[in-house]
């Protein structure tokens, strides 16, 4: 092993915490808490926060601000600690926007945090980080390196699924862009942004690990966007691939359908799953048509969202009472059939316009929150 990989290995603080554990983050849009519009704020609304219980962190742009669990036990808990941490931005007198890309703004308004590490990204990425997109993370705990790679690679497998339920991002630059997830097309500009492949195990990941980073001139797999990572130093696997939500409520079935799943894949050891370009194809069709895509299976067959989900449902609910979130996973039936976030938007917008669009964003956003 390289003292690269030797180094992240030696890291690893897998096992260190009870296992299954779970850490959520959402990266929200600042604005302007009457209108919607964008603004670059973030340091003085972290200057005017007080004690809080979680985290927030200045992102990569000044428009955007993240919101941290501390380590939870269950999806509610998470969910609980977030609305309170929107409450909390909310009190600074700064608005909140819960979309996977600010509907309105225009390219280049965003401006980069003043912080070394957004630097260098620019430094690296140019134009491709213009446009500020906004995710969802959300870590599950593992007990051991070698679990975490059983539950990293069978999570492959869901990604595009997990995806399309999260898609909330169908506006862009004041534009319909004609896709669920814009967030996603726009990430694609950015290297290491993908689907990984599999992996034999955890030393094949920090050997991997190692060598990408030397390629890519950064310093560690931290500066990996993938949709999907192991974490070694937080002990986490960890899913990247949602678009933020507005609702409290669909962000708690999706943290909630996760957190199953990665219990469920941690012990399910199927090899190295689909290959990557089946899930390449299905993680853009999610992005193209959101709950209403028709996803590739294992062996190529489209078939609708909701058929899919009734299926991850099916092997997640052997762990829904153990891990206290089976009102939350049984919640995904009606984000589907309302057409998920991005069909809220939409139906929003035509109505009321891109005006009323970015109000009431804002007011759901807030929705949450408000105590």
């Amino acid at each position: 092993m390289s003292e690269a990989a030797a180094e992240t290995a030696g890291a690893s603080r897998f096992g260190a915490g009870d296992p299954f554990t779970l850490g959520v983050e959402e990266e929200l849009f600042l604005v302007d808490p009457v209108t919607g519009d964008q603004i670059n704020a973030s340091t003085a609304v972290i200057e005017r926060l007080g004690p809080l219980d979680g985290r927030v962190e200045r992102e990569l742009h000044a428009c955007q601000v993240e919101l941290i669990t501390d380590v939870c036990r269950t999806a509610s808990e998470a969910v609980g600690t977030l609305g309170g941490l929107r409450r909390s931005v909310i009190a600074t007198g700064a608005g909140l926007l819960g979309t996977g890309t600010h509907p309105a703004a225009a390219e280049g308004e965003a401006e980069i945090t003043d912080k070394e590490r957004y630097e260098r990204i620019r430094e690296l990425l140019g134009d491709a980080v213009a446009t500020p997109v906004s995710g969802l993370h959300v870590h599950v705990g593992m007990p051991d390196a070698e679990t975490a790679i059983h539950a990293f690679n069978g999570l492959r497998r869901h990604l595009p699924l997990l995806q399309a339920l999260g898609a909330n991002s169908p506006f862009r630059h004041c534009r319909d862009t004609g896709l669920a997830s814009a967030r996603e097309v726009t990430t694609r500009g950015w290297p290491r942004s993908g689907v990984p492949r599999a992996m034999r195990d955890f030393e094949d990941f920090c050997a991997t690990s190692a060598l990408l980073a030397r390629a890519a001139d950064v310093p560690d797999y931290t500066w990996f966007w993938w949709k999907l990572r192991p974490h070694p130093r937080l002990g986490t696997v960890e899913i990247r691939a949602l678009d933020a939500q507005t609702s409290l409520d669909d962000l708690a079935g999706l943290v909630a359908l996760v957190h199953c799943l990665a219990r469920h894949e941690s012990e399910h050891d199927r090899g190295g799953g689909p290959p990557g370009e089946l899930l390449d194809e299905g993680v853009f069709r999610a992005a193209r048509y959101g709950v209403a895509a028709r996803l590739p299976d294992a062996e190529g067959r489209l078939r609708p969202v909701a058929d899919l989900l009734e299926d991850a449902l099916a092997v997640s609910r052997g762990h829904a009472r153990e891990l206290d979130c089976a009102d939350e996973l049984e919640s995904l039936r009606g984000l589907v059939q309302r057409g998920g976030g991005a069909g809220r938007q939409r139906g929003i917008h035509a109505i009321g316009g891109m005006g009323t669009l970015l109000r009431e964003t804002t007011a759901l956003t807030a929705a949450g929150a408000v105590s």
